[in-house]
Order: structure tokens, then C-alpha cells, then sequence
């Protein structure tokens, strides 16, 4: 998969390299307010556009990864020390042992062992 998504970022920068080279002499006038005008090459509107849109949505992402993770981690760690108590012969959830008096109880008298 890094593979796929290093091939489609040198397929943009490529694009983008081509594009800014084929329109470097146009002149774009950006009015952003009425008494604030920018006046750059076309390119840059192109590459300040794309980031605007990118950057927000690459944030919310990295974001939301993140969160994932933490409550995967989270969720991991809780069943590990889940499984570890289980099997813990020293924890309070154990089985109980017998009681050794039972142990060789057979109903039999104690005088009479022929068997």
C-alpha cells in the first residue's frame, strides 16, 4: 500500500511541477477583502488552494487515528489484564481447592483397605 501512495504523490508533484511550469507568465488578481487584493502567479493560487483543502482534512485524520489507537490500546490492555487474572492461581477468582479430609474418603471403613 506505501508503495500505491508514493506513486500517487510523485503523480501530483509531477503535475503540479508541469502545470506551474506551463503557467508561470499568467498573472492572478485574488481580491480577498474590497481594500486587500493579491496579485501573484497562477501557481501559487493553484498550490495555496490545494494545501487549504488538504492540510484541514489530513489534521482531522491524523486526529482520528490517533484516537483509534489510544481506545484499541486501551481496549488491549484491558483484556490482557483480563486473561492474566484468570489465570493467576493466586487471584481471588480461582477455583476453590478441596478439602484435604475428603481426599481419600471412599466410604470404605478406615481398617478395611482390601482392595
Amino acid at each position: 500500500m506505501q508503495i500505491v501512495r508514493t506513486l500517487i504523490w510523485i503523480v501530483v508533484l509531477v503535475a503540479v511541477a508541469l502545470f506551474s511550469f506551463a503557467n508561470w507568465d499568467e498573472r492572478a488578481t485574488v481580491h480577498i477583502w474590497s481594500n486587500l487584493v493579491w496579485d501573484t502567479r497562477l501557481p501559487a493560487v493553484v498550490i495555496v488552494s490545494f494545501l487549504l483543502g488538504m492540510v484541514p482534512t489530513w489534521m482531522l485524520l491524523r486526529g482520528t487515528k490517533w484516537r483509534l489507537e489510544r481506545r484499541i490500546a486501551t481496549l488491549e490492555n484491558a483484556a490482557r489484564s483480563a486473561a492474566l487474572s484468570r489465570h493467576n492461581p493466586g487471584s481471588t477468582s480461582a477455583a476453590p481447592t478441596p478439602d484435604p479430609a475428603a481426599k481419600g474418603d471412599t466410604l470404605k471403613p478406615a481398617g478395611d483397605a482390601t482392595s
